[in-house]
């Protein structure tokens, strides 16, 4: 039986968890270079070089420590902590404490083989730091723009206004930096491109599809894809009681689908596809904000398409499945 290993990840701290045939067996380290040393160390004189190991995807607290069991030479999947969650519900597991849920990851990993993960390269950290970093500036860019409306000091008027244009040449060096990044690794500008194809994908929103899902075309179908970002539908029902009707899960990252919304607008009004996808909504009844989810949604399954395809947006050629509601 192969050996699973399953590493409960802290900002701090490390918890791992050996699942052996008959037995498991426990230990710690700190969540920096010596413990990440110390678990491989650990693990060699366990004779578990070859074990699968588990984590989840808690950002950057799991991942150098990924990427080092990954340079080691071990098998590494990185999960999300909502299948460990519902893994360790369907187990009845009520007590929870870190050493708990490295058996419970472990125990995951030797039921569900959890795909190998690698990881990403260099230029794709790089462009998602840059899209973060503008992402900021235009939250602090509105705030302060906010703030000059209704300013009635001068005084403050002034340094508003100062700010702004501070924030504005930021925004400008940015993007700047953001398109000779792109010009330096042709895969992550062909990537742009592709999505740029779709109308309603601007430039930025191109960039964060790339730069927050890291590579589309790694699912295995795009509606893996859609439940990543957090547009699946969903329901809730029980028994005879149907509380709020159908609607989104709301997983994944929120500015993800934040990023989603204006192309969507543009795209319902602009994209010939979409534009029919939507009137057809319309037609049967879906409120606004349903049919702005759903063209959302239909984004996603297109940038999934022309990715997977390599080839551009082609409104002339849409399977029907695309459009199925």
């Amino acid at each position: 039986m192969e050996q699973v290993v399953g590493v409960d990840v802290a900002q701090e701290r490390l918890d791992w968890c050996l699942l052996k045939a008959a037995d498991s067996v426990q230990g710690q380290g700190k969540n920096n270079a010596q413990g990440h040393q110390q678990l491989h160390q650990w693990l060699k004189r366990h004779h578990a070089t070859e074990a699968h190991i588990c984590l989840e995807a808690t950002g950057i607290y799991s991942l150098e420590v990924a990427t080092f069991l990954h340079q080691q030479g071990y098998k590494v999947s990185v999960v999300n902590p909502a299948r460990i969650k519902g893994f360790a519900q369907s187990q009845m597991r009520r007590s929870k404490t870190d050493k708990i849920d490295a058996a419970v990851i472990a125990a995951f990993c030797r039921a569900l083989q959890p795909e190998a993960w690698t990881p990403p390269e260099p230029a794709w950290f790089e462009l998602r730091a840059l899209l973060r970093q503008l992402e900021d500036l235009q939250q602090t860019r509105q705030q302060q723009a906010n703030r000059l409306h209704s300013a009635m000091s001068e005084v403050v008027r002034q340094q508003l206004q100062q700010h702004l244009a501070f924030i504005d040449a930021q925004i400008e060096q940015l993007q700047q930096h953001l398109r000779a990044h792109l010009k330096q690794h042709p895969s992550l500008q062909q990537a742009v491109e592709l999505l740029q194809s779709i109308k309603g994908s601007g430039f930025l929103t191109a960039c964060r599809l790339v730069g927050e899902i890291r590579s589309i075309t790694a699912f295995s179908d795009v509606r893996q894809l859609v439940a990543y970002v957090g547009l699946d539908p969903t329901r809730h029902e029980s028994g005879r009681t149907v509380r709020g009707g159908r609607s989104i899960s709301r997983k994944g990252r929120a500015a993800l689908r934040a990023a989603l919304y204006m192309p969507a607008l543009v795209a319902k009004r602009h994209n010939p596809v979409l534009r029919a996808f939507a009137q057809r909504l319309e037609a049967n009844g879906k409120t606004q904000k349903q049919v702005i989810t759903a063209v959302m949604r239909k984004l996603l399954h297109l940038a999934y398409g022309v990715l997977k395809s390599g080839q551009r947006f082609d409104p002339h050629y849409v399977p029907a499945r695309t459009l199925a509601t």
